[in-house]
This record gives C-alpha cells, sequence and structure tokens, in this order.
C-alpha cells in the first residue's frame, strides 16, 4: 500500500466509516503472549520458511487453490462487493499491503480460514454470510486479516505437514505417544492462534458489541432477539468456576480435540482483552512496529507467555487451578480435597467425620462418572 491510501491494483482504500488505523503495526502488538512466543521462535529460524515453501509441491495447498478457484466465488468489486470493501478496509487498518484473495464456498455451517504457505487465501462460507450482520462479518474478515498478518497460515500449513509426517511413522515403539504429544501442542498453539485473531478483528472492527454478537451467533443461531451478550458471558464465567475437580478433568478432555477454543472462552477473553491497558495502548498509537520484529527476543518472548501462565493460574476460578495454587502455597488439607474432588469418578462416598456423618467438603456435582459427562465434543467453528 502506499502513503496515499492507494493499493498497487490503483483502488482507493479508506475505511467505510471512521476507525483508527495502525500504519505499520506489528502482530506481536494482538497476538496472546503463547501465539507470539511460538511465532517469535519460528521467526528467528533462519531458511525455515523457505525450505517449506520449496517443498510447497508436497502439500496440496496448488490443488485447494484450483478447488477454490473453480468451486467457490472469488470476492471483488464484481461479486460480494460488500465483502471486498470489507477485506480492504480491514488491510487498510491493519496496513497489510497485500489483499488476499477471498472465496465465498457452498457450505451452511457458518466457519472461515485462512491457509496458504506461498500467500494466505481468505475462505468464508455462506453459512457465515447469511449468519452475521454487517459489523459483525467486519470483525470476521479482521479475524483472518489478523491470521494473514501474524503468518498463521504459513506456520499452522508447516507444522500440520510436520504432524502429518509424524502420523507416518505411528509403528515406530511410543510412536503413538510421541504424535500425541505434538498434535496436543499444535491444537494448543491453534486455540491461542485463535484469540490472537479475535484480537485483530476488534481491532478492524472496533465494535467489542459486534464481536461479542458474532461470537454468540455462532454458538447459537440467528436468534439475536433470544440471546443477550452480558448473560452469554456470564456463562463464561460460570463454565470457568463451577464444579469441583472432576469437571475441570472433564472441561480438559472436552477440549484437547478442539482447534479452536469454546466461544463462550473466546468472548470472555476478548472483552477481558478490550478493558485492558494494553488495547488502549495500541488504539492511543503506542504499539511495536513491524521494523522492529527482526529485534525481538525469543528469551523475552518466552518469559512473557510463561508469565502468563503463571497469572492464569494464580487469578482462575477453576477448581483445579486453584488446586494448583494451593499447592504452590504449600495448604495442609489438599489430600483430603483431592479425594473429595475425584470421589465422584470411583462411586466412593465423602469420607465420613469423627462422629460417622459425612464431611462437610464439596459434595459430587454430577452423576454418571466421566462416560456420561464428557459427550462428544463439539465441532470447531472459525
Amino acid at each position: 500500500m502506499s502513503d496515499d491510501g492507494r493499493y498497487h491494483d490503483g483502488h482507493e482504500q479508506t475505511p467505510s466509516r471512521r476507525r483508527t488505523r495502525f500504519p505499520g503495526i506489528s502482530s506481536r502488538a494482538y497476538e496472546h503472549p503463547a501465539d507470539r512466543s511460538a511465532l517469535v521462535a519460528l521467526r528467528k529460524l533462519s531458511g525455515f520458511d523457505t525450505v517449506f515453501k520449496a517443498l510447497s509441491g508436497l502439500l496440496p495447498e496448488r490443488s485447494l487453490r484450483l478447488l477454490f478457484l473453480s468451486d467457490s466465488v472469488r470476492v471483488s468489486d464484481e461479486q460480494f462487493a460488500h465483502l471486498n470493501g470489507m477485506l480492504r478496509d480491514a488491510c487498510y487498518i491493519l496496513d497489510l499491503e497485500k489483499v488476499p484473495p477471498m472465496y465465498v464456498n457452498q457450505d451452511p455451517q457458518p466457519n472461515a480460514m485462512c491457509i496458504g504457505l506461498d500467500e494466505p487465501v481468505i475462505v468464508v462460507t455462506t453459512g457465515l454470510v447469511e449468519l452475521l450482520d454487517e459489523e459483525e462479518m467486519r470483525a470476521v474478515v479482521g479475524h483472518e486479516v489478523g491470521h494473514a498478518l501474524s503468518g498463521h497460515s504459513v506456520y499452522r500449513t508447516i507444522l500440520l505437514f510436520l504432524t502429518s509426517l509424524a502420523v507416518r511413522v505411528a509403528w515406530i515403539p511410543l510412536g503413538n505417544i510421541a504424535i500425541m504429544a505434538i498434535v496436543t501442542a499444535l491444537r494448543e498453539w491453534f486455540r491461542k492462534s485463535e484469540l490472537s485473531a479475535d484480537r485483530a478483528g476488534l481491532l478492524v472492527g472496533q465494535d467489542l458489541r459486534a464481536s461479542m454478537r458474532g461470537l454468540m451467533k455462532i454458538a447459537g443461531g440467528n436468534h439475536l432477539h433470544e440471546m443477550n451478550v452480558d448473560a452469554f458471558l456470564r456463562q463464561a464465567e460460570e463454565y470457568e468456576s463451577a464444579g469441583d475437580l472432576r469437571d475441570s478433568v472433564l472441561k480438559i478432555l472436552n477440549v484437547l480435540p478442539r482447534t479452536h477454543p469454546f466461544t463462550t472462552v473466546r468472548a470472555a477473553e476478548l472483552k477481558k482483552w478490550a478493558e485492558s491497558r494494553d488495547y488502549q495502548r495500541i488504539v492511543d498509537g503506542h504499539y511495536p512496529r513491524r521494523s522492529e520484529d527482526k529485534d525481538t527476543s525469543v528469551s523475552d518472548s518466552f518469559r512473557e507467555s510463561a508469565a502468563h501462565y503463571a497469572d492464569h493460574v494464580k487469578n482462575s476460578k477453576d477448581p483445579l487451578m486453584k488446586l494448583v495454587t494451593d499447592l504452590a502455597g504449600g495448604a495442609g488439607d489438599l489430600g483430603d480435597r483431592v479425594r473429595r474432588g475425584f470421589s465422584g469418578f470411583t462411586g466412593s462416598a465423602p469420607p465420613k467425620d469423627a462422629k460417622g456423618g459425612e464431611g462437610g467438603g464439596e459434595k459430587g456435582g454430577a452423576t454418571g462418572g466421566p462416560e456420561g459427562e464428557s459427550g462428544t465434543p463439539p465441532r470447531d467453528e472459525r
């Protein structure tokens, strides 16, 4: 993009309504600490991208591009012009010089993705286009442009390739354990990268309520008159704090197969970030620039990530996280608390006190054990 607000194809680009622009912004400004530390480390590996881009012929990327070109609708001034305007707005606000191609794919499931090694490609489904209003959709487009700016499409494709390669050697003794460790770590990073992209969507749309509504619609469908953002956010708080240790374990088991965090969690995380000093500093124009990326310290990024996780554990209302905090603090009744918390898994009764009655601790919060509670993990959304 040139300094006068023109793209190299000659199109003029200004936002459709007054919003703050972030010239030269680095993706580090909005990336979740865990996402940022991984990306900084990968960017420091000289030649890493080049090697895998040279091997792109081994990946189905070219086939996917041809598939979208032949069986989807490419967004342009002539087709889905309102989406094209949103895309250019998003690239202008985040100062992304090259506008990625964008396609609309016929699929009733609301979804969007950003893929590609050589260059990112954004795909949105008709289900998503029909579900969201203009400002909600603007946040989604900003979300995908955030993926492109962060380089998530490149690194995701690379890591998926490595994971696929690892699966082929699963016959090696203990191979399944090693592969599951890789996949679990990969999905954890995916989930954090989605939180990063949600933040980018907010920077583009600059309308927190619209971002909240979009996530709420993805969870509950196009029934906005039947839903309430504040009540939706209270669900996230209840999800985090309710239950006992059994529920904490079930949460972990439910989220492990997913590449995206649950929608209520995403909404709560985005609201928390929007109310933070970090977000306000970006809006005020104080943010890291891309020109400084090469000087970023890997060790500093990892320290920030570790500090974030430590702070999350310390302030979490989740029963398991509280137990971890108490362990660190040297609490003395942890043995009894653990037995009470997990008694429902074995069907054992709570421990008796000295008078023969039940102990005054927590009672089991669910019945039927994990088989009747975890169920099939819900599908991932955008």
